[in-house]
This record gives C-alpha cells, structure tokens and sequence, in this order.
C-alpha cells in the first residue's frame, strides 16, 4: 500500500477536554487545535505484578501535568520538558485506525510534541522489543501514516544513561516560580560563557551561595546557558551562552 492509498484510509478519534469523544476523523484535516487539547485516550491501568510503573509528571512547558505509563516513558517526558523547541506535549492523544493489509489497525501514540519545526508524533519502546513484528509492523504503518500529514514519527528508545541522569537532575530546578527573579536577572546579566559551574556558582557573592547555586541550575535547566551532557555533571563543566 503506498502512502497516498493508507492516508485516504486512516481515520482518529480523539478524546476531548469535556470527555466527550470526536470519532472516525479524517486523519489528514484533523485539526490541530483539537489535538492539542486532547485527553488521554487510555486511563491508568493497574494490577498485581505490573511490570510498568505509572503516574504524572509536571511539566513546565505545559505548567500541567503529564500523564506516563513507564519509566521509559517518563525519560521521553524529561528530555521533552528540557528541550527548547518542545511548545506543547499531549500524552496518547488519539487513536489511530486504517486499512492495512486487509485488517482494520488500530493504535494509540504515547506522545504528540508540538515543536518548534511542526508536530512530532512519538512512540517509547525498549530498544530490545524494536523487532518484534507485531511491534515492528505497528510502527511501520504508524510512520508512513504520519508522514503522510507531512509530521514526524519517533520511535524513542533508552536514552544515554549519563545524559539522562543529568536532565532528570536539573528536572529538580524547573519551577520558575521558587527563584528570586533578580537574582536570576543578576546572573543573565553576567558573562557566565565559557565559565564553569563551579566558577558560576560562586558568583554574586553578597548572595547566599546555596541560592546562586540553584538559580543557576536553573537557568541550565532552562536553557540560557548549556553544557556537555554526555558525563556526569561536576564543577568543572564549563557553561556556553545559548544561541
């Protein structure tokens, strides 16, 4: 089937803010509007010896929470929330259908990221169970359908373990609100390029150090500043003014 053929065949239903249900959209004029306002489509599943831990996540992009049903999933949302280009996030936001080799298909997206360069519909799957047929064949329909709208299609797997350990730690300075704004005005005044963290962090001295320390950490977080993330963080890591 090419790609023409499966997008006149795939339709969505889309789970609405009221909790009504919007069915058997055309996939291709669906409009976005709707999406991004979209409701989970599945709710929480538990039971006895799960081996998938579920649960919410505040974003601060959103300034909402986000709903995860793996830890995996959980990692995407990190990287998601730390990502400049990431405007809005949607968990399971539709239930896609279509004609596939004869059968009706139907799948559920763990994630639709509003981007910076358009939308990006994403799946979380353990690297190993990526060729699985029946998972591998789901999302080889699933891309070309979403390709079809001219989107990008993710399969995200486990991301580096040093990279993900430091976004999940920064993920702690995320609330914009806890920081005194002038002493995060004082330091984006400052040349911190080309700094490291330990030099940062002992700026301003009239301030306390505790306190300087987590705004700039948060200004990492935020993007302000960046650094190499692919080894632990330390002092020594030296800081880079944002584009």
């Amino acid at each position: 089937m090419g790609r023409a053929e499966l997008a006149a065949s795939v339709q969505l239903s889309v789970r609405r803010d009221d909790e009504s249900v919007s069915e058997d959209l055309e996939w291709s004029s669906a409009p976005l509007d709707l999406l991004r306002t979209a409701r989970p489509w599945r709710t929480f599943r538990w039971h006895k010896g799960q081996k998938h831990y579920s649960g919410t996540y505040w974003c601060a992009t959103v300034r909402d929470h986000v709903i995860y049903e793996s830890r995996l999933e959980l990692a995407r949302l990190l990287f998601a929330d730390f990502a400049p280009d990431v405007r809005q996030m949607v968990a399971q936001p539709f239930l896609l259908k279509a004609e596939v080799k004869g059968k009706l298909r139907r799948h559920v997206p763990d994630y639709l990221l509003l981007t910076d360069d358009g939308p990006v519909v994403v799946d979380v799957k353990p690297r190993h169970r990526l060729e699985l047929p029946k998972i591998a064949f789901t999302f080889e329909w699933t891309r070309e359908a979403v390709a079809s709208r001219g989107w990008q299609y993710e399969v995200w797997s486990e991301p580096d373990p040093h990279e993900l350990e430091n976004v999940r730690f920064l993920a702690g300075y995320r609330r914009d609100w806890l920081f005194d704004p002038v002493l995060l005005g004082g330091l984006r005044a400052l040349d911190l390029d080309g700094r490291t963290l330990g030099e940062a962090f002992r700026l301003l001295p009239e301030q306390p150090r505790p306190l300087v320390k987590s705004a700039v950490l948060h200004l990492l977080w935020s993007g302000c500043v960046t650094t190499e993330m692919g080894e632990p963080l330390s002092a020594g890591h030296v800081l880079k003014r944002s584009a």
